[in-house]
């Protein structure tokens, strides 16, 4: 019988290992996405803009109900700990300082998509669903478009909608806080 080649694949505390050995450092821009260990594309200067623009858009606003994060770590099971490019999370008077958010922790993902479109909708959005992540927003920049999911279901999401410029959308968790695609989109 003869073996074949396998992927050897991580966990959340493996990765966490390997980063205190000096083998991954800040410099590496990755993510453990099941398992594998992803190297995520270099932020351009629109992407990093509308980053900025989203967690001011929904920090201001959400202080004192919620906690607002950029580009860190949500923990979604043993093998995955993506980092969104802005969370919504449970208000904590720890502000996540003993752990990293989980799933129950999380309002709302926001991942802005220039060049990573195609695997944050084909990887990230699935694994997003299957971990019960009650919404999440891909902001695809070239298509100058917000697309917005709720009510995760298996792999998939139950409802999906496309917003454009002069269309309003709002937060599931924060209905009140309505605005224009376009202020996200800038």
């Amino acid at each position: 019988m003869t073996a074949l080649p396998q992927k050897m694949l991580f966990n959340v505390d493996e990765y966490y290992r390997m980063a205190d050995a000096g083998i991954l450092t800040e410099d590496h821009r990755v993510e453990l996405i099941q398992g594998e260990i992803v190297r995520m594309p270099p932020i351009g200067s629109r992407h990093a803009a509308v980053v900025n623009r989203v967690s001011q858009i929904l920090m201001v606003p959400l202080v004192g109900k919620a906690v607002v994060t950029v580009q860190n770590p949500v923990r979604l099971d043993d093998h995955s700990e993506p980092e969104p490019d802005v969370a919504v999370l449970r208000l904590r008077d720890d502000f996540y300082a003993e752990t990293h958010p989980h799933p129950e922790d999380v309002i709302l993902l926001v991942e802005v998509s220039d060049t990573s479109y195609e695997f944050d909708t084909k990887v990230k959005l699935p694994l997003y669903a299957e971990n019960g992540i009650p919404e999440v927003w891909i902001v695809h920049v070239p298509n100058d478009e917000v697309w917005v999911f709720r009510e995760p279901s298996g792999r998939r999401y139950r409802h999906k909608w496309r917003f454009r410029r002069g269309q309003m959308l709002a937060p599931g968790g924060f209905p009140e806080l309505e605005l224009d695609a376009a202020r996200v989109l800038g």
